[in-house]
């Protein structure tokens, strides 16, 4: 059966370096970043550009899924309420996967850390610190399973997935 991988967090928490890392550890896989689905330019968000996004994720999963060569799907966004989850699953055909959904989590210095070095870099501005770390509280309320990455690489975290996804 497939795997329908989920792995949700705010901004900066590592999302994308720790699904990338999982394809590489799982046979027959392919990654999705919601990203991908959104990349604009400018950004803008509104009631049509939602709408759109989830269209697009919905309908590159459904091809994923339906993929006799592909296995395990792994999706990644920042996933902040419960109901962009279940819109998600609610969309897709889920009928043969085991689902999965993950939220990363850590401390406030962790992901400010990581946020800073982004910052640092150019890549992001100054004002996501406080977006992402208002975002982060919510995660703690979804029916997700958590993993906190404060004090792990992210090998380490993916590595943690891993070993959740082939318990036996």
């Amino acid at each position: 059966m497939k795997k329908l991988i989920l792995i949700g967090g705010t901004m900066g928490v590592g999302k994308t370096a720790t699904s990338s890392l999982l394809k590489q550890k799982l046979n027959q896989s392919v990654f999705l970043d919601g990203d991908w689905c959104w990349d604009m330019h400018p950004f803008v968000v509104n009631r049509e550009t939602k709408a759109m996004v989830m269209n697009n994720i919905v309908y590159q999963l459904n091809q994923f899924i339906s993929c006799s060569e592909i296995e395990n799907i792994i999706f990644c966004w920042v996933m902040h309420e419960q109901s962009i989850i279940d819109e998600i699953l609610s969309r897709v055909d889920i009928n043969h996967c085991h689902v999965y959904t993950f939220s990363l989590i850590c401390s406030d210095d962790t992901l400010k850390a990581h946020l800073q070095t982004d910052i640092d870099a150019g890549i992001r501005s100054q004002d996501i610190i406080e977006r992402s770390l208002e975002r982060m509280k919510l995660y703690k309320q979804l029916n997700t399973i958590k993993i906190d990455i404060s004090h792990s690489t992210i090998d380490e975290t993916a590595e943690k997935i891993y070993k959740i996804l082939n318990a036996k």
